[in-house]
Formats: structure tokens, sequence, C-alpha cells
């Protein structure tokens, strides 16, 4: 291990020694601020361009010929105002001279919005570039591209970090794209094709191939492989995340809930790791923090939680993490080689992990002599390294956008920001190359794979430089030329390195060529790695292969911990009898860990209960209670009386030993199941015995887990006693509660005169509230009728249930808008959300009904603001706001775990804003709503209607999560006729008959203190 010299050590010192008080920096000339780096005698840096031939780069790339595209991100922050054209664009730099620096700019493309991405596709660039994906290319060869089409659009135009960008080729010649955002994706050369929906998700999609769909993620700006295709995403404060669940498997089990599909894999710190600078923070990050800071304080948050390192400490932790990179180039000493590069732009530096195996993940760690240091930091507070480039070269390139402020407007205080100028240094850019202290090979810029044969580039995939091997499967498969099959078979039998075999069976995969016979071979590799790959490979080949199966089959003997989790999802493509009980294996061994148990689900999730019955047989059972729900939940979701009725009498058969942990967690499955695809009324007379003995359970949870299967089923006995119970006055609340909530699993006919008598006057609006909820689970035409005979006399939390009762079925919103016309109802009654659901009812004669009472209504939230404003001049109190805030917000703005649902944004933030803004978001709340906190209106087949922001989304569910005290509400993607997203806000526009003036500056105050 090589150490730092006396000199360097001393030159860090006076470098730290010397820093400038938080102020304004002064921008550096490209030499300045190359005498400004610090990094290990290993390396050095060079200029490799900077302003006039760059400016703003966000992205580099080489083609096959060493033509050299930089994106140019020159509209950061904010787009252009309408009616002007975009101004970032792509250059295309040259070497002309040889001398490794550039000295020829061509401007390639022009007025292309936020470009953020590129990447060479035959002879051009797939661009990304908000709301489309493009190819563009040059077909005259004077630099510019004269082809500029659209491949795909539909991609949101949020903040710039949060847009489609970072295309990446895989080695599965899949390119992917990391997106964040709500995706309606649409191919406008085929308008026929559905489109693809990737909210939340990333995408990825083959143009040779004419196919596309989401990918697991989301990522928000750095997307990177190591040489096995392990996918590593950057998210901001989480420097590093690994990609653990494929989105493909997913889109294949509809039924199955899963919550991450990625983790953090960093072992020094999460979800924010500590990083090292040598820059003192800006002065308006100074001054944000003392304000966030200062609110810590004041509300006494030290008993709650820790000060959250990415928003409450100044400098010092991972805030602005950008464009995590995995070197895969051969100049660097191997300690450097497979290591991931990521930069900061708060933070000025360059940090560097390195990534282990650790069991299905890897785990990213420090260098040992990195443990109080960065790989690069720079004493430059202009040094803005958001990305990175592997090169023909070798080399690691560093992309420097060379801005004086890398921030969202919106995150910085009002009060600050009128005196940033967020467009200083938009005329600068610097790129900048890593090379080693002693290079292995005199690096090459102009390999000219373009006029490389076929047999040329096939070698080339044995070249120890990532660059050239992932160039030439690129070619390769671009060029699709038959003479290559014969080379590619014999370097993947029997090529000496790991990573050409690899690169060869996959080049195979994009020929079209690749055989059985491969693919068995393969999955003897003594590397794992292209073990693992194999089972990919395999499965649109099971069908025609009983060897190849064979041989799948038997990899449940591997000993590798990532090749069993590929197993688990491989074998869902395997259609043979055998594959059941190795799943069942596979689930014993590994229940407890979550990535195994979505793995065996998604493969399982059509034949769950063979699962369930064949684990219920062995020694441990289900292995673990999570497992048990999550399979149970399955069982459910199909509502099959030959299923669920021995999964009903087997949990009820249990020994009592071990009853109450595996029966709580398989009723709760079966339930949460049976929720999801809206079960009522199934028949299950073989498992009535069983399910009344449960329900009768001296264990409290038996019992109320036994009560969320039973309202799904018709159970006679069970209704009865429940109908009995519902109107016994000498009960104790709660359990009338309960046996009302239970009727919604009989049949109305039965049901419906108890629910009325339920809803007089006389009883108690808990149960009021209840028998609301059962109401609205039937579909009988009365009910509109029945929830508003006794309108006038419920108290304001059962006439918000009603109301929501009433327009969540479509059948009821000409009714409950006939009794507004007739003034049973008044459109004061209607919070911002409900008014919504009907302003965007999918029947024309309803939206137009409903705007007619509700302009008529006279609501202008801007007159509203207007005659308020005296408040932003009144004194407030913090603590009196903060119980105002506590019992009118924090219901939807708490997060649960402080009493919430977090239904609408993280105010802690807020006391950025000035009193008239905040006064403004108060009284207008959707004026501006933020992109995550959209309200979504939903409709289902069955003509039930739901709203809420989205807070999870599967290939096959979608889950929504309203003001509701029953909590999230899943939906299956099948079962969903409409959805769109609302112009409203969830937050009630008419706070001001709530509050007094005094408790909106009191509210204010609060928030301006913080929460």
């Amino acid at each position: 291990m090589k150490r730092y010299s006396i000199a360097l050590i001393l030159l860090i010192l006076a470098g730290c020694a010397k820093k400038q008080p938080a102020g304004h920096y002064p921008s550096l000339s490209p030499g300045e601020e190359l005498q400004s780096f610090r990094l290990s005698e290993d390396f050095k840096v060079e200029l490799f361009a900077s302003e006039p031939m760059v400016f703003d780069p966000v992205e580099m790339v080489f083609d096959e010929n060493g033509k050299i595209y930089v994106a140019e991100m020159l509209d950061y922050p904010e787009d252009p105002p309408p009616g002007k054209p975009a101004r970032s664009r792509i250059a295309l730099l040259e070497d002309t001279d040889g001398d490794g620096k550039i000295d020829r700019r061509t401007v390639f493309a022009d007025n292309v919005l936020e470009v953020s991405g590129i990447m060479p596709w035959k002879g051009g660039l797939i661009v990304t570039s908000a709301p489309d994906i493009l190819f563009m290319k040059d077909t005259d060869g004077d630099g510019k591209a004269d082809i500029r089409k659209v491949l795909y659009t539909g991609f949101p135009k949020v903040y710039p970090e949060g847009r489609i960008t970072n295309p990446r080729l895989g080695i599965d010649n899949w390119i992917y794209a990391a997106s964040s955002g709500d995706s309606r994706i649409t191919e406008p050369d085929h308008p026929e094709r559905p489109p693809i929906l990737a909210r939340g998700r990333d995408f990825r999609f083959r143009p040779d191939r004419g196919i596309a769909e989401p990918a697991s993620g989301p990522t928000q700006f750095g997307l990177t492989f190591d040489d096995w295709g392990n996918r590593f995403i950057t998210q901001n404060t989480m420097h590093v995340r690994q990609v653990v669940v494929p989105a493909q498997y997913l889109l294949k089990a509809p039924l199955l809930e899963v919550g991450a599909v990625a983790q953090d894999i960093s072992d020094h710190g999460r979800p924010s790791a500590r990083m090292f600078p040598l820059t003192q923070p800006q002065a308006w990050r100074v001054e944000r923090t003392n304000l966030r800071q200062q609110r810590y304080r004041d509300n006494h948050l030290e008993s709650i939680r820790p000060l959250d390192k990415s928003l409450e400490v100044v400098a010092g932790y991972f805030t602005a993490a950008a464009g995590g990179t995995v070197y895969s180039g051969d100049q660097f000493p191997a300690k450097y080689r497979g290591n991931l590069f990521t930069g900061d732009v708060s933070g000025n530096l360059v940090h560097r992990d390195i990534l282990t195996p650790d069991g299905v993940l890897f785990k990213a760690s420090r260098a040992a002599e990195e443990e109080s240091r960065e790989f690069l930091a720079s004493t430059d507070n202009w040094f803005r390294p958001c990305n990175f480039a592997n090169a023909p070269d070798g080399l690691l390139y560093i992309t420097d956008m060379y801005r004086e402020t890398i921030e969202q407007p919106e995150s910085i205080p009002e009060t600050i920001k009128k005196n940033i100028d967020f467009w200083s240094g938009v005329d600068k850019g610097r790129l900048w190359r890593i090379v080693p202290s002693h290079p292995s090979r005199n690096g090459n810029l102009k390999p000219n794979l373009g006029a490389a044969s076929t047999a040329e580039l096939v070698e080339q995939l044995a070249n120890p430089n990532g660059w050239n091997r992932q160039t030439a499967q690129r070619l390769l498969v671009d060029r699709q030329d038959r003479a290559a099959i014969p080379l590619l078979e014999q370097m993947a039998a029997k090529s000496q390195f790991p990573q050409a075999r690899l690169h060869s069976l996959w080049t195979l995969e994009g020929l079209s060529a690749l055989t059985p016979s491969q693919v068995e071979r393969a999955l003897h590799d003594s590397h794992p790695a292209i073990r693992e790959h194999a089972l990919r490979m395999s499965e649109p080949l099971l069908a025609r292969s009983k060897p190849l199966t064979d041989a799948v089959l038997a990899m449940v003997k591997d000993p590798e911990p990532r090749v069993q989790l590929q197993l688990a999802f491989t074998l869902g493509e395997a259609k043979d009898p055998r594959a059941l009980p190795l799943l069942a294996s596979i689930a014993s061994a590994h229940a407890s860990d979550r990535w195994f148990r979505t793995a065996v689900l998604s493969s399982a999730s059509h034949s769950a209960f063979q699962l369930f019955t064949t684990l219920q047989k062995r020694p441990g059972r289900w292995g673990d209670a999570r497992f048990l729900s999550e399979l149970s939940a399955l069982i459910g979701a199909k509502q099959e009386a030959g299923e669920m009725t021995p999964a009903i009498n087997t949990l009820a058969g249990l020994h009592e030993g071990e009853a109450e942990s595996w029966r709580t967690a398989g009723l709760s499955g079966l339930g949460r199941g049976l929720k999801l695809v809206g079960a009522s009324g199934l028949k299950l007379p073989a498992a009535e015995a069983s399910l009344m003995k449960m329900l009768d359970s001296s264990s409290e949870k038996t019992q109320a887990a036994a009560r969320e299967v039973a309202q799904h089923i018709e159970l006679r006995a069970f209704i009865k006693k429940a109908s009995e119970q519902a109107l016994a006055n000498n009960l104790p609340v709660p359990a009338r509660q309960m046996a009302i909530r239970s009727l919604r699993g009989g049949q109305f006919a039965a049901v419906g005169p108890v629910l009325r008598r339920v809803l007089d006057p006389k009883e108690p609006p808990e149960l009021q509230a209840a028998a609301v909820d059962s109401l609205a689970a039937f579909d009988d035409p009365s009910i509109s009728s029945i929830l508003l005979d006794n309108w006038r006399t419920y108290d304001p939390e059962v006439r918000k249930k009603a109301l929501v009762a009433l327009l969540e079925s479509r059948d009821r919103a000409p009714v409950l808008l006939k009794a507004m016309e007739d003034h049973q109802i008044e459109p004061s009654a209607f919070d911002a959300g409900a008014r919504d659901r009907l302003l965007q009812n999918p029947d024309p004669g309803i939206r137009q009904r409903a705007q007619a009472l509700f302009l008529n209504s006279g609501s202008d939230r801007a007159k509203v603001v207007q005659a308020y404003r005296e408040v932003a001049d009144m004194s407030g109190e913090p603590k009196r706001g903060k119980q105002v805030f506590e019992k009118n917000c924090g219901k939807c703005h708490l997060p649960r775990r402080l009493g919430g649902q977090r239904v609408g944004p993280d105010l802690s933030g807020v006391n950025n804003k000035t009193k008239e803004e905040l006064l403004a978001s108060i009284l207008n709340p959707s004026a501006e709503i933020e992109p995550r906190f959209t309200n979504y209106v939903v409709v289902t087949k069955d003509n039930r209607l739901h709203d809420g922001i989205i807070v999870n989304e599967t290939p096959g569910t979608l889950t929504l999560r309203g003001d509701s005290e029953e909590g999230d509400v899943t939906i299956l993607r099948q079962n969903i006729s409409e959805i769109r997203a609302s112009s409203v806000s969830l937050m009630p526009d008419d706070l001001e008959k709530q509050l007094t003036k005094q408790d909106l500056a009191d509210v204010i105050a609060h928030l301006r203190a913080g929460l």
C-alpha cells in the first residue's frame, strides 16, 4: 500500500488551514482549479477540456470511433419560460492534434431541453430529454445531427435531477434509464401499443426488438453496472443502492404485494454517509441549516430523533450524491478496479466505495486508507463532479459542471434565494481525467472499432478494458452478422477470461443464436456470476429443452447465495412439477430473508396453495411468519374454495404450542388477499366450523385475524351472532363496532335492516361510522337513500364517512348530486378532495352537474388569501400553533411514528418560506402541488372510485393513501378501468372556517420555527 508523502500531507493541511470563511467564493481558472485537487499519490488529475470548448457538462460518452459527445445542461436549474427555446445542447468534441486535449467543438444538437443523458447507438446517440427519449444521428458527416427521432415519450418534466436520464446499455442487451417521476410512456411509431406505466420506477427498452417495460428503481442521477451486470443506483442522500429484485419477475406475479426492490448497501452510514470535504459550505447553506437547527431545538426534538444529517447538518454528509459509476477500465492499479466512484456536488469531492459480496447483496465500504478522507477532494467550491465516464484509454473521466450554486431553487428559503445567482457559471465547464502515476499502457482515445471486422470485434470481448468489451458487444449485436456465431461459441466455451465468456453468451443472445446446450454448459461454469446469468438465459429456452430444464433444477445444490436467489426467480419459468418442491426447499432455507421471500413468491404466485401444503408438512412449517402471511395473501387473492377451505382448516388444526403466531400470520394474509381482490360472500361451507372456532378463540390476535377473513365469507351463524351483538346495548362500544364491521360479510337482505337501525341518531357516532363503512361495502341501489335519510343528524365525522361512501361508487354519484340540487346537502360539506371526485368523474354528465354546483358556491381561493393578508403581519405563538397544527393538520403531515399518516408533504423544510408564502399555501393549497403528493382518482371495474396519493406500486398492484382511518388501499391493476391525476390538493381549502386569524398566525409561527 502506498503512503502519502510528507509534502503532500503538509499541502493538505495547508489547504485545510486556509479555508475561507463561509461566503462568496470566486471561480478559478482551469489551471487554478487543477491545483485545488487533493488525492492519493497513486494518481494525478489532468485537464481534458474546459470553456470555451465545453459548458455545463453532465454526461460524456465515447463512441466506437473515439468521437466524444457531451451533454451540456445549460437549462439547469429551471426550464426556459414558455415560448423560449431550450438552451441545453449536445457538443461533439475532438482532439485533432493528438496532444490529449480538446481543440475542436461542434454543436451536434441544439435546443435539447434539460438534456441529461446520452449513449452511443447505431452510429448516433440515444438521448434523454424529458418528456422524450430520442435517437439522434449525423448522416452527412458535418458533425451535426440531421436525424432527431422520438423513440418514447411521456416522461414527466419534474425537477431536473428527477427526469429521465442515464441511459446505460446492460450486458443483457437492454438499455436501462433512470426515472423517478409519474410516467405514462408511449411510442410515436406504434400508437397501437398500450402505454407503459413506470410511475416511481426506472425504464428499460430494447430498440433492436421493439420492446420496453418498467425496471426496478427508482434512480435519481447515477446508474451503473459492474462487470457482472449488477446494477447500482444513486439517490441524492443515499449514495449507493443495489437493485435486487428485477421488475420483469414482478410483472408476472400481479397478485404479489412487494415492498422494496433495492437496498442501501453502504456500511459507513445510512441513509446518509459521512464525507470529508475540504471546502467550507456556501453561505446560503449555513444560513438555511441554522434555520433548520433552530427549529429542531425550539421543538425539543432531541428526545424523538437525532438531527437529520441530510437536512439539519450543514456539511459532512452526502446530500447531493450523483453519477455513481463502477470503474471498469484496465489502467488503474488492481485494488481500484471494480470500485464505485460517486461525486457529491455539494461537497466538491469524489467518493470511492469498494464493492464486496455480502450474501445476495453487495457491501459498499471505504478503503482503509480513506477512512477519514475522500478519494479526491477539492478546495474549490465551484468543483461540481456530477458524473463519470469509462473511456477507450482505460481511464476514468469526470464531468465537472462548474457552477457556483447547485441546488433546486424550491429548496432554498425566499429570503436567501433572492441573493443567489443560479446561473453563475453557465459560461463554464470542465472535463478531467484521472491518470495513474504509473500507467500500465499508453491510452488510446481513437480505437476505431467502427471499422473493425467481425472477428476483431469478437476478440475485443476479451479485452481487459470494459469499454472495449461493452462497445464490441453493442456493435456485434447491431451488425447481426451470423459469421460471428462460431467465433462467439468458441470464446464462450474456451476463454480463460470469465468476463469474455459472459459477453460471448449475451452477444449470442443478442444475435438470437443462443442454444440450450450453450446455456447448459454455462450452468456448470466455474465462475458463480456466469452460472447466475446462465439461469436468466435459460428462461426462454426451458420449454423446448428437457436436458436444460434438468440442469436448471439441479442448480438447487449450488452453494452461491446469488445463484440460489436467481434460481428462485427462474423456477417460475419452469413448467415442470419438480419446480415446486425445489421452491419449498429454498423457502425453508431462506424464509427469513425478504429477498428470497419475494423471489420464491414471484415464482409461486400461481401455485401458492400447493407451496403452502408442501411446506406445512415440513418440520419447520413455513419457516417464518412473514413468509406465511405473504404466501397466504396469494391464496386469498385467488379466492378459490378448493384452496381457501383446506388452508383455513389447516390453520385451525395447528397444535396449540405453535398455533397463535402461525394462525395470526396465515389468517391476516388470507384476509389481506381477499381484500385486495374485493371478495365478498364467498361460500366455504366446509371451512365454517374452523373459522367459527377461531372467531371464538381466547386469543384476541387470532380472533381479530379471523374476522379479517370472515367479513369476506358467507357465515350465517357468524352473521347472526354479529347482528345480535351490533344491537346489544349492554356490550361495550368497541365490541359492537367490531360486530358491525363484520356484517359486511353477510347478505345485504339480512344485514341491511340491522345497519339501518344502527344509523339511528340515538346510537353513538362511533357505531354510526362503523355502520356507514359496512353499508359502503354493498352494491345495493338502496344504499344511497339509506345514507342520506339521516344526513342532518350525523356528526361531522359520520358525515365525512357517509360522503366518502356516496362518492366511492359511480352509481351513487347521481343520487348525491340530486341531494345537492335539492339542497339536502350543502356544497360546503365537500372538502377539496370530495369535490374533485365529482369534478373528475368519468361520466361527462356528472362532471358538468358538479361544475355547475361548485362554481355557484362561489369558491375563489385567491380572494380568500387576499382577505387574510393581515395574518402575515400578526405575531404568532409557536407553542399554541403546534397544538392547532397537530389537531387540524398533523394527521396528514406528521409521519406515522408521530401519530400521522403522511398523506401530505413532509413540512420539515417549510421554515424556508415567508409568512406570505405559508399563508397562501394554507388557504389555497391546490395552487401548487408537490408531484409526489398528487392526488389520483382511480375508478375500478366495479364502478367504485378511490383517491389518494400513490405510496407504492408493483407491476400488478397500486397502493393509495388517503385520509381514511382504515389505512392504505391496494388495488389490482387488472381491476382498474381508469386512473387520472387530480389538479386539486388533498389538503382542504377551507381551513379558514375552522381557524381564526390568530390560529393561522400561530400555525405559521410554528411552521417557521419548525415541526
